[in-house]
């Protein structure tokens, strides 16, 4: 199994980024296409919402554990495929992003929640009908006070509090 990079992904962050996209986040982000796949992106500009699909190019090096504490719920253990935790046997990311505009090979996004610099692999439009699962949980998030949640929203977004 072979991937390659198709683009290059730019944000601000160089040595800390967010656990998840903020969408009101502030600075430049963007995705630089090759040149060569330009003609790809026919018809995305009419999506509000694209798939960002990544390399984790620098997340720790050797075999993933299994079991993981979530930064923002550090007290919970659980199974690292129940988990975003980043180091992964197949080092890959998928945010959702707002797409804001296109210029040529560049797609101007929302908030994205990885380094500077970071391989693109794919992009793919998000679809309302589709995408959105209605009957979608909280899985281990669930919780039995509002409060709790959102003050564990708040971390999970990475917003101040």
């Amino acid at each position: 199994m072979q991937f390659h990079a198709i683009g290059t992904i730019r944000t601000p962050y160089l040595t800390e980024a967010p656990y998840q996209p903020v969408r009101e986040d502030k600075g430049e982000f963007k995705i630089i296409l090759n040149e060569d796949l330009v003609s790809g992106l026919q018809g995305l500009e009419k999506f509000h919402y694209i798939y960002v699909i990544y390399y984790l190019d620098r997340v720790p090096t050797g075999p993933p554990l299994t079991l993981v504490n979530p930064p923002w719920a550090e007290d919970v253990q659980v199974g690292l495929f129940a988990s975003r935790a980043p180091h992964r046997p197949n080092p890959i990311g998928v945010s959702i992003v707002a797409l804001k505009k296109i210029d040529h090979n560049i797609l101007y996004t929302s908030g994205l929640d990885v380094y500077d610099q970071t391989p693109l692999l794919d992009i793919k439009p998000y679809i309302q009908d589709l995408d959105s699962k209605q009957d979608a949980n909280l899985g281990w998030l669930n919780f039995n006070n509002r409060e709790d949640r959102e003050h564990l929203l708040l971390h999970i977004k990475g917003k101040p509090h």
